[in-house]
């Protein structure tokens, strides 16, 4: 599996070649700016990336730019973002590109290599891969944005967050999958998660719940 790094932290660039060398990644290059990134990006067409969001020459946000750029010219590229903040605004854009794994992890999360390691290869593979921090920023808002859910919404949203895909909540609840689909609709609208994949969308859906106090039971 081909990798293109966009980090230009020297030491943190080499560390995570190491790393993801010795997990079995194949680093195709390794770059330290947004344009070394693209060039690098259209040269390899990597499997997955890792792109730092702040980059020369500004540090403000080239890398998180550059990386919806190359998902604008290579629809689906799977990109993993590494941050030492959470940059809302950016977050939020990059979830909503459809089509392809995405991530957005905070910088201490390398520090934990296996966790680190499952993110990129979720990614790799098409999945979702936020920080808790990210998502939880993503969906404050004012009040509780859980309380604006019908009973049966809530029972949904549990089942949801307890990892149960659509077919199992329509068996557990006794009703048809028609029937799931539109709670959930109903769901994401109320939490005013607009964003294109659905399962983006589970995501910041289930956090929202957690962060309202639900509770996951056994599955």
């Amino acid at each position: 599996m081909r990798v293109v790094i966009a980090e230009d932290n020297v030491l943190l660039s080499t560390g995570l070649e190491l790393l993801l060398g010795r997990a079995g990644f194949q680093i195709a290059a390794v770059a330290e700016d947004a344009a070394g990134f693209l060039t690098a990006v259209r040269e390899h067409r990597p499997d997955v990336t890792v792109v730092d969001v702040r980059l020369p020459p500004s540090f403000r946000d080239e890398g998180i730019r550059a990386a919806l750029q190359a998902r604008r010219e290579y629809p689906g590229l799977p990109v993993l973002v590494l941050s030492q903040y959470v940059e809302q605004q950016y977050a939020a854009e990059l979830l909503a590109t459809a089509g392809g794994g995405v991530g957005y992890l905070l910088k201490d999360r390398v520090s934990r290599v296996d966790e680190f390691v499952d993110a990129l290869r979720r990614v790799a593979a098409g999945g979702t891969a936020m920080d808790p921090e990210v998502i939880a920023q993503l969906v404050q808002r004012a009040g509780d944005p859980v309380a604006a859910l019908t009973p049966r919404e809530r029972e949904v949203l549990a089942l949801m967050a307890q990892g149960h895909d659509n077919n199992a909540i329509a068996e557990r609840l006794v009703v048809t999958d028609n029937a799931v689909h539109k709670h959930i609709g109903n769901i994401f609208a109320k939490l005013g998660l607009a964003v294109a994949d659905s399962g983006h969308r589970r995501v910041l859906a289930v956090l929202a719940y957690l962060n309202a106090g639900g509770q996951v039971g056994d599955r």
